[in-house]
């Protein structure tokens, strides 16, 4: 079993591989990992059970597949901003 300096290693190491991952898991919403029958896409970001964002079918290496999901939830959080700013402008 590895020790608990080690495992806040690894938990931090992750959030800082995939910071926009980590960021949706604690503040957002959830990811899927993995086929699903009736999706195409093998991994996913979801927010109150609407899907915000899929990635392909197949990724060469589960590293590729998370590199994806961070870009893509990174894009989804970029984007959300902007339409909220150009909301708030057209009201003002």
């Amino acid at each position: 079993m590895p020790a608990h300096d080690e495992q806040q290693h690894s938990s931090s190491s992750v959030e800082q591989i995939y910071p926009n991952l980590a960021r949706w898991v604690k503040t957002h919403g959830w990811v899927e990992i993995g086929p699903v029958d009736y999706l195409r896409s093998f991994v996913r970001a979801l927010d109150e059970g609407d899907m915000v964002w899929e990635g392909a079918e197949t990724y060469p290496t589960l590293d590729d597949a998370l590199s994806a999901l961070d870009a893509g939830i990174h894009e989804f959080m970029r984007d959300q901003v902007h339409r909220t700013l150009n909301s708030l402008s057209r009201v003002a």
